[in-house]
């Protein structure tokens, strides 16, 4: 990713939060944590996969064609995974994928269409979200002595970690930190490339990103969301 090789405090802070990482004890043992990432595996491609392409889909749909010819209008994982991103997401709990590239010249009207663009990719892991929590459900109706043999504890498993990192990528990227979607929207609502700190702010999104990740001031905001969010979900479908 370029904005992490040409930025030396970004490097600085991903290699220190991979420092916190590896002296966390996490991986005192190593099959524990090897399984329990196996696990999360299939949930981070759906979600990261769907995140993007629902990005490039938005786009081609209101006019431009750039992610269509980049090859990017496609739920294929291969399309959206940065490799260095998603070796960071698995070791250090933080990563990237691809980011869509977007042409906003291309659009009609280039705020109403450059929103609808940074909020497809956080409303469709939304909708992933409510959709594996409903086949959560089905899978309790379906069997429910089923889901206490080890398969069935499995794709229970599967299945929630499906719903709960849908969630997380979903709050994550609403947080209004450039180069997330949340400071993309606000942009877009306020008109902020008007603004004398626009730029430098945009410039120096990704450090700021480290910087309030590395403070855990992120972790106090998402932890207590995303339980009320995940709540929400599964109540939809009347489980707790």
């Amino acid at each position: 990713m370029r904005l992490i090789r040409n930025n030396p405090l970004a490097v600085f802070f991903i290699l220190y939060m991979a420092y916190q990482s590896f002296t966390s004890g996490q991986f005192s043992n190593p099959a524990s944590w090897f399984m329990d990432k196996l696990f999360l595996l299939p949930a981070i491609i759906i979600g990261l996969s769907f995140h993007e392409f629902a990005h490039a889909a938005a786009a081609y749909a209101l006019g431009d064609q750039t992610p269509k010819l980049q090859g990017r209008v496609t739920i294929n994982p291969a399309a959206h995974i940065d490799p260095i991103g998603f070796v960071a997401l698995i070791f250090i709990g933080f990563g990237w994928g691809k980011p869509v590239q977007v042409n906003p010249m291309n659009f009609k009207k280039m705020r109403r269409d450059g929103l609808l663009v940074d909020l497809a990719g956080v409303t469709l892991n939304f909708i992933l979200a409510i959709a594996f929590a409903g086949v959560f459900k089905l899978l309790v109706l379906w069997n429910p002595a089923f889901l206490s043999t080890y398969m069935g504890s499995v794709i229970v498993e599967l299945v929630y970690n499906i719903v709960l990192i849908n969630i997380v990528l979903m709050l994550f990227n609403l947080l209004p930190v450039p180069p997330l979607d949340g400071f993309g929207v606000i942009t877009e609502l306020f008109d902020l490339r008007k603004r004398d700190f626009y730029y430098p702010l945009y410039q120096n999104g990704f450090v700021i990103l480290l910087l309030l990740m590395m403070l855990n001031i992120t972790d106090k905001v998402l932890i207590p969301a995303v339980g009320f969010v995940l709540n929400f979900v599964f109540r939809i479908y009347g489980l707790a």
